[in-house]
C-alpha cells in the first residue's frame, strides 16, 4: 500500500478537454511509492533498494588463482623455457574450498584450480599450458582429474615458461574492499546486482515491492482466447496485453480477464480484488455507450458501502472511492477515467476499450503511475523519447486541438521514423509491428515527410 494517503483527483470542471500532461500530473499526483519491506535476494529482483549497502568483507576475501595450474616460486621458475624447464617437486593439490593448504617451498609447486588460494610461500600461478603437467612429455593441454590420477598431486613437473609475481594470482579485495559501497539506495536489482548482493553474503535486502497490478476488461462480446466465438463476439485481447505492459513496466500482474456488462458484477468484482491491488487498470466502458458500464458501476460503488460476495464474509467497506470520468485533448484514448478507490485509497485507472486506445493509454499514463510506485527516479518514470525525422509517401493528417500518437518503426542508425498501419484504434497487427509512437502536437493538423517529430520508444 502507498505509503501516505494520497490525493484525490481534481473535481471534473464540465465538459473540459483535459490535456495529456493535465491528466498525466493528475494521476502521478496521487500515486506515492509503496512501503519498503525485507525481501529475500530473489524475491527482490526488479525492485528498488532502499538503502544503502556497504561490503562486510573484501571480496574476494583470499588471493586465489585465476587459472589452473601450478602455484610457484618466482625465482624457481626464472629463465625457465621448453629447452631447459624448470624442474619442480609437487607437494600437493589446491582445490578451491581447500582448507588446509600445503607451503611452497624452494624447488616446490602446488597443483592449483581456479578460485583456489594461494598457498603459503607461492608467489604466482603458472598454467598448466605451460607446463608438462607432471607426464614428462610435451606441453599439457589440460590436467588429468585428481579422481583418476591422484599420483599426480605428487611427483614432478616441468615448467616451460617464466612468471612474474603475482602472475594469474587475483589479489584479495581486487573486487571491493570492506566498507567500500556495494550498491546506492535507488539501484535497481536486476540479476548483476543480486549477484553482487549474494557474493558480499546478504541473504535479504530492504527494497520497494514490485506494485501489484490488477486488470480488469469489460464487455458481454469478449470471449477468452482458445474458446469457440459466437456470433457478434471477439477475443479479450486487452487484458493479455495490458498485464502483459505492467510486467514489462516492473509489476506483479494480475489479470481477471472480462466482466460482462452488468454494473453489480462489475463491482462485485472490483471490490473483491481490492485487497491484492496497489493498483487497479479498467479497459472499456468508459465512453458514453448505454453499455458504459464502468462508469456506471464506479459512480455508485463507495456511494454506502457494499458487500462483496461469500460465504458470510464481512462487508467490503468502500468508502472512499472518487473517479473521475473525462475527456483528453488526444487521440487514440480521448475517453479516460481516474480516481482512488476503497478505504486504502487505491488508485484506479479506467481506460478506453478500443486496443490501441487502451495501450497508448497505459504507455503514457499506467506505465508512468507504476513505476512512480516502485519509488523509482523520475528519470526513469517515463518511456524515453528522441526526436526523429518523418520518412513516409505523403503527408500525416492529425485533428486539430489533439495530441495525436501515431504507430511507428523507429530507425536509429539514420534516425528517422515511419508510420505503421493506419491511425485506427482497433488495428492490433499494425500495433504488433511498432516499436515507437510518433508524437503529433496538438496545433498541427499536417505533418510533411522530412518533419521532425518527438518519437517515443516502446521498446
Amino acid at each position: 500500500m502507498s505509503s501516505s494517503a494520497p490525493q484525490h483527483p481534481r473535481p471534473a470542471d464540465g465538459h473540459r478537454l483535459w490535456s495529456v500532461d493535465e491528466h498525466l500530473a493528475d494521476v502521478l499526483g496521487a500515486v506515492r511509492p509503496l512501503e519498503p519491506i525485507e525481501l529475500q535476494l530473489l524475491d527482490a529482483q526488479g525492485c528498488v533498494l532502499v538503502e544503502d549497502v556497504t561490503v562486510p568483507v573484501a571480496l574476494p576475501p583470499f588471493d586465489n588463482s585465476s587459472m589452473d595450474g601450478y602455484a610457484v616460486r618466482t625465482a624457481d621458475v626464472q629463465g625457465a623455457s621448453e629447452e631447459f624447464p624448470a624442474v619442480l617437486t609437487v607437494v600437493g593439490d589446491v582445490a578451491a574450498g581447500s582448507g588446509e593448504l600445503p607451503t611452497v617451498g624452494p624447488g616446490e609447486a602446488a597443483r592449483i584450480m581456479t578460485g583456489a588460494p594461494l598457498p603459503p610461500g607461492a608467489e604466482a600461478v603458472v598454467p598448466v599450458e605451460w607446463t608438462d603437467g607432471g607426464t614428462g612429455g610435451g606441453a599439457a593441454a589440460g590436467m588429468t582429474p585428481a579422481s583418476a590420477a591422484p599420483e599426480q598431486s605428487g611427483g614432478e613437473v616441468r615448467v616451460h615458461r617464466a612468471a612474474e609475481a603475482r602472475a594469474h594470482v587475483r589479489a584479495r579485495g581486487s573486487d571491493v574492499q570492506a566498507g567500500d559501497l556495494a550498491l546506492a539506495a535507488g539501484t535497481v536489482l536486476g540479476p548483476p546486482q543480486i549477484a553482487l548482493l549474494a557474493a558480499i553474503g546478504r541473504g535479504t535486502v530492504r527494497v520497494r515491492p514490485r506494485p501489484r497490478v490488477v486488470v480488469l476488461s469489460t464487455g458481454s462480446e469478449l470471449v477468452q482466447p482458445g474458446e469457440p466465438l459466437a456470433a457478434g463476439t471477439i477475443y479479450d485481447s486487452n487484458s493479455f496485453a495490458l498485464a502483459a505492459a505492467a510486467r514489462d513496466a516492473g509489476a506483479i500482474a494480475y489479470r481477471v480477464g472480462a466482466v460482462a456488462d452488468d454494473a453489480d458484477t462489475l463491482r462485485s468484482t472490483i471490490e473483491d480484488q481490492l485487497i491484492r491491488a496497489d493498483l487497479l487498470v479498467t479497459t472499456g466502458g468508459v465512453s458514453v455507450g448505454a453499455y458504459d458500464v464502468v462508469k456506471e458501476a464506479l459512480s455508485s460503488i463507495g456511494s454506502a458501502g457494499s458487500t462483496g460476495p461469500g460465504d458470510g464474509d464481512a462487508d467490503v467497506e468502500v468508502d472512499a472511492t472518487r473517479i473521475d470520468f473525462r475527456k483528453l485533448a488526444m487521440q487514440p484514448g480521448k475517453p479516460q477515467g481516474f480516481g482512488t478507490i476503497g478505504p486504502d485509497h487505491t488508485p484506479l485507472l479506467a481506460l478506453p476499450g478500443n486496443p490501441v486506445s487502451s495501450y497508448v493509454s497505459f504507455e503514457l499514463f499506467v506505465r508512468p503511475a507504476i513505476r512512480t510506485l516502485m519509488g523509482l527516479p523520475e528519470s526513469e518514470v517515463r518511456r524515453p523519447s528522441v526526436r526523429a525525422v518523418l520518412k513516409a509517401d505523403k503527408a500525416l493528417g492529425s485533428p486539430a486541438g489533439r495530441r495525436q500518437f501515431l504507430r511507428g518503426a523507429y530507425d536509429a542508425e539514420s534516425g528517422t521514423v515511419s508510420p505503421v498501419g493506419g491511425s485506427g484504434s482497433h488495428l492490433i497487427a499494425a500495433l504488433a509491428h511498432a516499436d515507437s509512437l510518433m508524437v503529433v502536437p496538438e496545433d498541427v493538423t499536417s505533418v510533411e515527410p522530412g518533419t521532425e517529430l518527438e518519437v517515443v520508444l516502446l521498446g
